[in-house]
């Protein structure tokens, strides 16, 4: 048996436009299901929102999402969680970067660190911190 961990945001309300920009970034499929598409009628507002949704990318990278309902309590909390893409790339990361980089706040440049050729780390535009690394054998001096 196989498992993977995929990352799950919760929003209030973007979840839509959040991963329709991840798809932007990283390609693939991108699976939208609405409160109106499930038939859940109690609050008209919802219709429209994400009960569930998904993107796939051909590289790996997979990030689900919804919209929390306002009867549940949501706060995006701060440093709650990280969104970590590694990979032995430096251009691969580099592109990525570029893409996520669409009106986010930059933490921590990209740019080589002692135990890696390349890291960064940035807050993008709906709020999501990402950590980009290049996977390289660590060897303290």
């Amino acid at each position: 048996m196989t498992v993977n961990a995929v990352t799950h945001l919760n929003f209030r309300g973007d979840a839509r436009a959040a991963l329709t920009f991840y798809h932007s970034v990283f390609g693939g499929e991108l699976t939208v299901v609405t409160y109106g598409d499930m038939g859940d009628t109690s609050d008209p507002s919802l219709t429209d929102q994400m009960m569930w949704g998904q993107v796939v990318s051909p590289g790996g990278v997979g990030l689900m999402a919804y919209d929390v309902p306002p009867q549940l309590p949501w706060d995006r909390g701060a440093h709650a969680f990280y969104v970590s893409l590694r990979s032995g790339s430096a251009d691969e990361l580099t592109a990525l970067w570029e893409r996520l980089d669409d009106g986010a706040t930059v933490l921590r440049p990209l740019g080589p660190e002692k135990w890696t050729s390349l890291y960064g780390m940035l807050e993008d535009k709906f709020g999501v911190i990402w950590v980009m690394d290049v996977v390289t054998a660590y060897a303290p001096s």
